[in-house]
C-alpha cells in the first residue's frame, strides 16, 4: 500500500512534458517582413550604388598614390600610402588657408542669413501684413533659380567696370572694388545670402504655420505685445527648425564650390583653392584624384565635425533650459 502511494505522488508531482514550441515568427509575420523588404530594396540598392560606394571608394582612393620610377617615362603605378596623403594635404597651406576661409565665412554668413530668414518668416506671418503671397514668392524666387544663373548674374553685378553699385559708390566719393582680396569674402557671402534666404525662409514660415493661434490670441489678451509673441512664442516653437536650416546651412557653406568658380571669371585674382572643395577639383584637373580624395573626404570630415558638434550643443542647451 505504501509503495503504491509513494508512486501515485511521483506521477502526480511529475511535470507533464509538453511538445517543444517553435521559434519561428507566425506566417503574417512573415509575410508583412518579406513585404517591407521588398519595399525597401529599391531605396537601398540606390542608396548603396550612388552614396555609400562613392564614398566608400573615395575613402579608398585617398590611402593610394601614384608612384613613378627613373625619369618617370614608365606608366605610373598605385601605391598603398596610407594616411600619409592627409598629413600631405593638412600640410599644404593653401588647403589650410581654404578651410580657415570657408570657416570663417560660415561663422558670418550662416548667422545672418538665418537670421534674415527668420525675420522674414515672422514678418509673412503677422496678420497685418498684407500680399502675402506675392512676398513669399518674392523671397523664395532667388532660390528658384539656378545657382549657376545666380552666381553669373553676381559677377555682373561686381564686375570691375560694370558694376552699378561701384559706380553708384564712385559717385558718393567712395573707391570700392566688390573683386578685390578684402571684399571677396563678403562678395561670396552676400551671394550665398541672396540665394539661399528665402529657402531657409520658407522652412521657418512652415513651421510657423503649424503653431496654434490659440496661442498668440491668449497671450494677445493678456497684453502682450506683438513682439513679446513672436519673441517669447514663435521662436521658442520653431527652434527645430532653426537648427535643421542651421545643419543645412554648415554643410552647404562647407561645400562651397559654384559661386568662386563663376566669380573667378570677373576677379583673376580668386585662387584656384579658395575653397575646400574648389581645391579637389583642382587636383582633378590635374589628374591627381588621389590628393582630391584625400582633400574630399578631409572636408566631409569637417563638415560631420562642425554639423554634429552643433547638434550636441543645442541639445545640451536644451537639457539645461
Amino acid at each position: 500500500m505504501t509503495t503504491a502511494t509513494s508512486r501515485q505522488a511521483t506521477t502526480a508531482t511529475r511535470a507533464p512534458v509538453r511538445p517543444t514550441q517553435s521559434r519561428r515568427a507566425p506566417a503574417h509575420v512573415r509575410r508583412r517582413a518579406r513585404t517591407a523588404a521588398l519595399f525597401l530594396a529599391p531605396f537601398l540598392l540606390l542608396f548603396a550604388a550612388m552614396y555609400a560606394a562613392p564614398i566608400g571608394y573615395t575613402v579608398y582612393q585617398s590611402l593610394f598614390r601614384m608612384h613613378r620610377d627613373g625619369l618617370g617615362l614608365t606608366a605610373p603605378t598605385q601605391v598603398f600610402a596610407g594616411l600619409s596623403n592627409y598629413g600631405t594635404a593638412l600640410a599644404d597651406p593653401a588647403f589650410r588657408a581654404s578651410l580657415l576661409r570657408v570657416l570663417l565665412i560660415g561663422i558670418v554668413q550662416v548667422p545672418v542669413m538665418l537670421g534674415l530668414a527668420l525675420g522674414l518668416a515672422l514678418l509673412l506671418d503677422a496678420r497685418t501684413t498684407l500680399f502675402k503671397r506675392f512676398f513669399r514668392l518674392a523671397f523664395f524666387l532667388p532660390y528658384a533659380l539656378p545657382g549657376v544663373v545666380g552666381a553669373i548674374m553676381w559677377s555682373y553685378l561686381v564686375a570691375p567696370g560694370l558694376s552699378p553699385i561701384t559706380a553708384a559708390a564712385h559717385h558718393l566719393g567712395l573707391h570700392l572694388d566688390l573683386t578685390s582680396n578684402a571684399m571677396l569674402a563678403p562678395t561670396i557671402g552676400n551671394m550665398l545670402t541672396w540665394g539661399w534666404t528665402g529657402y531657409n525662409m520658407l522652412i521657418i514660415y512652415s513651421a510657423l504655420q503649424a503653431i496654434p493661434t490659440e496661442l498668440s490670441e491668449a497671450a494677445t489678451m493678456d497684453g502682450c505685445s506683438a513682439w513679446g509673441i513672436a519673441w517669447r512664442i514663435k521662436i521658442p516653437l520653431v527652434r527645430p527648425a532653426l537648427v535643421l536650416t542651421t545643419v543645412f546651412s554648415i554643410i552647404g557653406t562647407a561645400q562651397l564650390y559654384n559661386e568662386p568658380a563663376i566669380l573667378r571669371n570677373v576677379a583673376p585674382n580668386l585662387s584656384s583653392t579658395y575653397t575646400p572643395i574648389y581645391a579637389a577639383y583642382d587636383a582633378v584637373d590635374a589628374n591627381n584624384f588621389n590628393a582630391a580624395a584625400t582633400e574630399s573626404v578631409i572636408l566631409a570630415l569637417l563638415a560631420f565635425v562642425l554639423s554634429f558638434g552643433f547638434l550636441k550643443l543645442v541639445q545640451r542647451r536644451g537639457a539645461a533650459l
